[in-house]
C-alpha cells in the first residue's frame, strides 16, 4: 500500500504543469487574437480618417465652388410661391453688397427641377385717355423708333410675355421670353444663353437680350414703377435698347458691390439700324453699389453706347445714316425700416441722358446734340399701396442743312417735359392694379393722359435685379 502511495504522489504534479502549459497557451493564443484585432483596429481607424479628410477637404472644394457659382451666375429662380415679376419693385433693400445686387437678370432655377424650364406668363391690360391724338404723338427734335409712341386710346390689350429659362447643365443657363402684341404680332424680345461657372468674377451671355446700360433698360415693362417709360429712354433708344450680341461682366471681388461690363450688338435697333458686317453697336457700363447701414442701399453708374446707323428709317420714311452716341449717368436709392420693406418703404431713381448725333439725314447734313433726364419717388406707404411722383424732360439742339422748318428735326423751340403721379395697389405678389395720371408737355400742346391698368403674373419668374 505504501508503494501504491508513493507511486501516486508525482500525479497532482504533473496536472499542474499540464494546467500551467494550458493557460500559457490560452495566453498567448489570445495574445494573437488581441494584437491581429488591434492591428485591424488600427488599420480600419486609419483608412476612416484618409476618408474623412477627404471628404471634408471635397466639401471645401464644393462650398468654394459653389460660392464662385453663385456670384457668377445670375439669381435663382423662385418657384412659383415665391417673389414674382409682379411683386412690388422695392424688394431687395438692403443686402446689396452682401448679394452682388444681382444686375444681370433672369437666373437659373434649382431644386429636382433644376434642368426642367420654368414656365410663366404675365398679362398685361390697360385703358388710356388721352387729350391730344396719341397717333400723331412727336418730340419735337428727335426722330423717334417705331415703338416710342404713348399707347391707345381706349381698352386695350397690352403686351403679353411668355417666359421659359432652365439651367441647361452645370455652365450654361437659358432664357427665352416671346412678346405677343394685342395685334397677335409675336416676337422675340429675349433668347440668350449665359455662362454660369466661369471663374473670376466672369459672366458671358449671347444671344438677344436688353443691353446691361442705364438703371431701367433691362427691366420688363411689367415690373416699371410706371404705365410708361421715362422720356429720355422714349426719345434716345426707342423705350429699351435690345438687339442681338454678346455681353461680358465681370463682378469684382470686394466688399461692395462692384460690376464692369462691355457688349458688341449687330446693330440692328434702335439708335442703329442695319447691321454693318461685324456689328453696328457698342457698349460699356459700371455699377457700384453698397448698403448703407440695415436700413438703406444704393447703386450708381455709368454707361455708354456708340452706335452706327447704316439706314435709320422712322415711319414716316425719314432716314439717317451716320454715328449716334447715347451715355447714361444713373443712380437709385432704398431705404426701408430695419431692412423690411413689407410694411412700407421708399425708393429713389433717376438717369442723366447725353445724345449726340452727326451724319445725313435726308441727305442732308445733321450733327445734333441732346440730354434728357428724370426723377421719380415710389413711396409704400402701407402694406399693399404705392404712390409714384415722375418729372421728366428732352432738350435736343439740331443743326444742319437737313434742319428744315416744320420737318421732324424742327424744335420750334420747345423742350419736352412731363408731370406723372401713379397710384399703384398689389393684390398679391402675383397682381397689381394701377392708375396713373400724366400732364405731358412733349408736344408745344399740352397732353392730359390718363391710364388704368392691370399686371398679373401665372407660374415661375425669375428674380429681379436690384
Amino acid at each position: 500500500m505504501l508503494f501504491a502511495g508513493l507511486l501516486a504522489t508525482p500525479a497532482p504534479a504533473q496536472d499542474l504543469q499540464a494546467l500551467q502549459r494550458e493557460m500559457q497557451d490560452m495566453k498567448r493564443q489570445y495574445d494573437a487574437q488581441f494584437q491581429k484585432l488591434q492591428r485591424d483596429y488600427e488599420s480600419r481607424l486609419q483608412q476612416m480618417e484618409q476618408r474623412l479628410k477627404a471628404a471634408e477637404k471635397s466639401a471645401a472644394e464644393a462650398q468654394k465652388a459653389a460660392a464662385e457659382a453663385a456670384q457668377n451666375a445670375p439669381p435663382p429662380t423662385p418657384p412659383a410661391a415665391a417673389v414674382t415679376e409682379a411683386a412690388p419693385p422695392v424688394a431687395g433693400v438692403g443686402g446689396l453688397a452682401t448679394s452682388g445686387g444681382a444686375p444681370s437678370g433672369g437666373a437659373p432655377g434649382g431644386g429636382a427641377n433644376a434642368f426642367n424650364p420654368a414656365i410663366g406668363a404675365v398679362l398685361d391690360g390697360r385703358f388710356g385717355y388721352f387729350s391730344q391724338n396719341p397717333d400723331s404723338y412727336k418730340i419735337p427734335g428727335v426722330q423717334l423708333g417705331p415703338d416710342a409712341g404713348p399707347g391707345l386710346r381706349g381698352f386695350a390689350l397690352g403686351e403679353t410675355e411668355l417666359n421659359f429659362s432652365a439651367n441647361i447643365d452645370p455652365y450654361l443657363y437659358g432664357n427665352a421670353t416671346i412678346a405677343i402684341e394685342r395685334t397677335g404680332d409675336v416676337s422675340v424680345e429675349e433668347a440668350f444663353i449665359q455662362s454660369t461657372s466661369l471663374p473670376y468674377g466672369f459672366t458671358v451671355k449671347g444671344g438677344r437680350f436688353f443691353s446691361g446700360i442705364g438703371y431701367m433698360n433691362e427691366q420688363h415693362a411689367h415690373v416699371w414703377d410706371f404705365v410708361d417709360t421715362a422720356l429720355p429712354y422714349r426719345a434716345f433708344l426707342n423705350t429699351q435698347y435690345d438687339d442681338d450680341g454678346v455681353q461680358v461682366r465681370w463682378l469684382a471681388p470686394t466688399p461692395f458691390f462692384l460690376e464692369l461690363g462691355g457688349e458688341v450688338f449687330r446693330g440692328d435697333a434702335y439708335p442703329a439700324g442695319g447691321s454693318s458686317r461685324f456689328a453696328g453697336s457698342y457698349s460699356a457700363f459700371a455699377h457700384i453699389g453698397d448698403d448703407i447701414g440695415e436700413s438703406a442701399s444704393y447703386r450708381v453708374g455709368v454707361s455708354h453706347l456708340r452706335s452706327k446707323a447704316q439706314d435709320r428709317v422712322s415711319d414716316n420714311g425719314d432716314a439717317f445714316r451716320g454715328r449716334s452716341n447715347v451715355t447714361i449717368l444713373d443712380g437709385v436709392y432704398k431705404w426701408a425700416p430695419g431692412g423690411n420693406p413689407v410694411e412700407t418703404n421708399l425708393k429713389l431713381q433717376g438717369e442723366y441722358f447725353f445724345r449726340d448725333e452727326n451724319g445725313l439725314f435726308n441727305s442732308g447734313n445733321y450733327t445734333s446734340g441732346g440730354q434728357g433726364w428724370y426723377l421719380q419717388a415710389v413711396y409704400q406707404f402701407m402694406p399693399q399701396w404705392q404712390v409714384g411722383l415722375r418729372h421728366d424732360e428732352v432738350r435736343v439742339n439740331n443743326d444742319g442743312t437737313a434742319v428744315v422748318p416744320d420737318s421732324v428735326l424742327d424744335t420750334f423751340g420747345h423742350g419736352a417735359s412731363r408731370e406723372s403721379v401713379a397710384l399703384t395697389y398689389y393684390t398679391s405678389e402675383f397682381g397689381r392694379f394701377r392708375a396713373q395720371y400724366n400732364l405731358d408737355e412733349s408736344r408745344p400742346k399740352t397732353d392730359h393722359q390718363f391710364f388704368l391698368q392691370y399686371t398679373v403674373s401665372l407660374g415661375a419668374h425669375g428674380a429681379h435685379s436690384y
